[in-house]
């Protein structure tokens, strides 16, 4: 099992950078997939970026694609989502996720995460 904490959201100007990070207590975090989604207001929760259990593969959202850079860090038992060139857009609540999915197809749908973290703010103001 796996409980997720993240961390690192606030308020930036638009062109500002963060860099959130997803803190994870179970010592077979290692053998999970780490994705990360966002919610805006009234809006559906929708994938940004993933990262396979080894860390050879990633995947991202054409929306954050060129932006964003998904990373993990094992031996933390943490993963980062750095976010450069951010957008008005890019407002919306951030949450880590932790799955097993069993194609590359399958790292952006929601259901295949069995973890969740809390969420953590992200404002980009213009």
């Amino acid at each position: 099992q796996v409980q997720l904490v993240e961390s690192g959201g606030g308020l930036v100007q638009a062109g500002g950078s963060l860099r959130l990070s997803c803190a994870a207590s179970g010592r077979t975090f290692s053998s999970y997939a780490m994705g990360w989604f966002r919610q805006a207001p009234g809006k559906e929760r929708e994938f940004v970026a993933a990262i396979s259990w080894t860390g050879g593969s990633t995947y991202y959202a054409d929306s954050v694609k060129g932006r964003d850079t998904i990373s993990r860090d094992n031996a933390k038992n943490t993963v980062y989502l750095q976010m450069n060139s951010l957008k008005p857009e890019d407002t919306a609540v951030y949450y880590c996720a932790a799955g097993r999915p069993g194609y590359s197809s399958s790292y952006g749908y929601t259901h295949e995460y069995d973890y969740w973290g809390q969420g953590t703010q992200v404002t980009v103001s213009s």
